[in-house]
């Protein structure tokens, strides 16, 4: 039986080809009546999802459904542009990422974000386009944050408002596929509304647009000293505003971090006490050496308390009881790789092999028992299959005169008779054979 879900996926699947398909005809100058003509073909495979749903639900619903794929695939062809060379792949990935400095990314939450955002630019910088791979452990040691924490992300922030898109769930041993997006505007949205315990209500010391450097934020991050009970992503944020700007004032590097104004001056305070940052009258900056976690003699700024000069971001991270987090997370995330790899390798020992015998020179396929036999209870009148869980008959499946499962939907690459073929000519070899 195929359940709600999997009809869900095949059908999520086969729209996904449609709307390639419709941007194919709309990008070399088609229209809409021939992308009709093409997908309601019946010889035409990728048409299976159009005339899938013409099946159920008639002809002109479906009609209606390659309308509205026709417009927004005509909508994507006109805002987009190919890609003719990594060159200019390139180019829109450095677009994008001044979108994503420029961007302000208040609040805490706001903060990881950008991490995680910044993770998924570094691989899609390696593999040369938006369209990348990876997965979630992968990703969370690159942006030194937690799986748990990562997901909670990607589903309040980066996937509600655009930047990403999961296009596969990875499977096996390979990662999911994204794709990096720049939204179209910045919005808000009432499902995750902002929470001000972390900062993220909009106020008036804080600007529209940030400028930071997200190159030395995607150097750093990893970096036990910025985990979460480390300096965090609010000091990771400040240092990279003040590379990209240095000798800025408190305010100014309110507005350019999007960082608040009391949180400001506690980070400043805190880098200032390792010597990696300093302030001239009311400007502030890092130290030469401060990207390097290397601090300056410099005095302290808290009277009564001595200043403990960084030596390493190793040093700071152990000062915040910090270090070594990063390589826990990657020991525990080799060990699941470990053993998910072992749990794959065990599954495919208790796959059964297809049985042959060599006659003639050739190999003759043993006919396995067939699946797809209905046991009593399950059958009703009028050649109907009861879901065994609901009691209720499923409208996709019917018993055919032998007993056997017929799938009256065309969601399936084969037919039931190209199935039931493929099993008569194993068996007529069979026998021959025997």
């Amino acid at each position: 039986m195929v359940l709600r879900g999997d009809r869900q996926c095949a059908a999520e699947h086969g729209h996904r080809i449609t709307a390639a398909i419709a941007c194919h005809v709309a990008r070399i100058g088609g229209t809409a009546d021939q992308l009709t003509q093409l997908l309601l073909h019946p010889d035409h495979e990728g048409g299976r999802h159009a005339r899938s749903i013409a099946l159920r639900s008639g002809e002109s619903r479906a009609l209606g459904y390659i309308r509205r794929v026709w417009s927004s695939a005509s909508e994507a062809v006109s805002t987009s542009g190919t890609l003719g060379s990594r060159h200019e792949a390139y180019e829109l990935l450095a677009g994008l990422r001044d979108r994503i400095e420029t961007t302000p990314w208040r609040g805490e939450r706001g903060r990881t974000a950008l991490r995680v955002l910044r993770a998924h630019l570094n691989f899609a910088e390696t593999a040369g386009g938006l369209l990348h791979h990876a997965s979630e452990r992968q990703t969370a040691e690159e942006a030194g944050i937690s799986r748990t924490t990562l997901r909670a992300v990607y589903e309040s922030v980066l996937k509600p408002q655009g930047w990403l898109r999961r296009l596969r769930v990875g499977h096996g041993r390979e990662g999911s596929t994204w794709y990096l997006n720049a939204p179209s505007s910045r919005f808000r949205t009432t499902q995750y509304p902002p929470d001000p315990a972390l900062e993220e209500w909009p106020t008036p010391e804080t600007a529209t647009t940030a400028d930071i450097d997200s190159t030395v934020l995607g150097q750093l991050m990893g970096h036990d000293a910025f985990a979460h009970h480390g300096l965090g992503s609010a000091a990771l944020v400040i240092v990279s505003a003040l590379c990209q700007r240095p000798h800025q004032t408190v305010t100014e590097l309110v507005g350019s971090s999007s960082v608040s104004r009391a949180t400001t001056y506690r980070i400043l305070r805190r880098l200032a006490e390792h010597g990696l940052s300093h302030h001239t009258g009311e400007t502030w900056a890092l130290t030469p050496r401060a990207l390097e976690g290397l601090g300056s003699s410099l005095p302290t700024l808290v009277p009564g308390r001595d200043a403990v000069r960084a030596q390493g971001w190793d040093t700071v991270a152990e000062q915040h009881g910090t270090r070594g987090l990063a390589a826990r997370r990657r020991a525990l995330h080799a060990a699941q790789r470990a053993a998910y790899r072992e749990a794959l390798d065990r599954l495919a020992e208790h796959r059964s092999k297809a049985v042959v015998i060599v006659r003639d020179g050739r190999q003759v396929l043993i006919p396995g028992p067939r699946p797809d036999e209905i046991p009593s209870a399950w059958r009703t009148s009028g050649g109907r299959v009861l879901d065994p869980l609901t009691g209720r008959a499923t409208p996709d499946w019917r018993i055919a005169t032998d007993g056997r499962l017929i799938l009256i939907t065309p969601s399936d690459q084969r037919s039931y008779d190209e199935l039931a073929a493929a099993h008569a000519e194993a068996l007529s070899e069979w026998n021959s054979a025997a």
